[in-house]
C-alpha cells in the first residue's frame, strides 16, 4: 500500500500538474548537438544569459569541434571567443580542463555520475544535475538556480534560501519522474510570469495554488 501522501507533496503534484499545462515540453534552452557541448554552454552560463551563450556557441565549436580540440586550445583564444559571457578568465580555464580531464580519464566521454562530473573543473551541483537530468535523463536531483529558488520559496516548498538545501526539499515533494524536467518549467515560469521584481500574479494559472511568499507587489 502506497505511503500517504503529506500536503506538502500534494500541494506539489497540484502544482507540478498546473505547470506540465503551460510548459508541457523538456525543452533545454541552450543549443547544443551532443552531451560535451551542453557541458560547455551550462558552464558558460554562470552569470549570463541562455541567449548570450548562443550567441557564443556555434563560433566556439566552429573552432573547437569536439573536446579534443578544446582540450588543447590555447586560452588566450578560448577568453577572446568568449569575452563576452564574462568571468571569461575563470571560464576559459574551466572549459579547458574540464575538457582535458574528460579526455584523459573519462575516455573522451562526459562522465554519467555526479560523483565523476563534479570532478571537472566549473561543475557544480547545479551544472551536474543539468547534465545527468536534462541531457542522460537519469537525474540524481533538481536544478535550483536563482529563478528555480525564488519560485520554490514563493510556491511554499521550502523556507530554505541555501540551493543545496532547496534542492532536498524539492526532491522530497516532487515524484522523481518530473525531477528532470520541473527546473526548466520554473524557470521559464519565473522569467515570463512570476519574475522577481514584479510578479504578475493576476495572469499566474497557480495564482489559487501559490501561498506568494515574500510577493509584495502584483500586476
Amino acid at each position: 500500500m502506497p505511503a500517504k501522501k503529506t500536503a506538502l507533496q500534494t500541494h506539489a503534484l497540484a502544482v507540478v500538474k498546473e505547470l506540465k499545462k503551460l510548459y508541457p515540453e523538456h525543452v533545454i534552452p541552450l543549443h547544443h548537438g551532443n552531451a560535451w557541448q551542453l557541458l560547455c554552454a551550462v558552464i558558460l552560463s554562470a552569470q549570463c544569459t541562455d541567449a548570450r551563450v548562443n550567441t557564443i556557441t556555434p563560433h566556439l565549436f566552429k573552432k573547437y569541434p569536439t573536446v579534443h580540440h578544446l582540450a588543447a586550445a590555447d586560452i588566450k583564444e578560448v577568453e577572446n571567443i568568449i569575452h563576452s559571457a564574462g568571468f571569461y578568465h575563470s571560464k576559459a580555464l574551466s572549459l579547458i580542463e574540464s575538457s582535458k580531464r574528460i579526455c584523459e580519464v573519462f575516455g573522451g566521454e562526459v562522465p554519467q555520475n555526479m560523483d565523476d562530473l563534479l570532478s571537472l573543473r566549473g561543475v557544480a551541483r547545479k551544472t551536474a544535475n543539468v547534465m545527468l537530468g536534462d541531457y542522460f535523463k537519469k537525474p540524481a536531483g533538481i536544478v535550483v538556480d536563482t529563478h528555480v529558488k525564488r519560485l520554490a520559496f514563493r510556491l511554499g516548498f521550502t523556507k530554505q534560501t541555501d540551493p543545496v538545501k532547496v534542492e532536498k526539499d524539492l526532491t522530497k515533494i516532487i515524484p522523481y519522474e518530473y525531477w528532470g524536467w520541473i527546473a526548466i518549467a520554473l524557470i521559464l515560469h519565473g522569467r515570463q510570469v512570476c519574475n522577481a521584481r514584479k510578479p504578475e500574479c493576476s495572469r499566474c494559472s497557480m495564482s489559487g495554488l501559490c501561498p506568494k511568499n515574500g510577493v509584495k507587489t502584483s500586476a
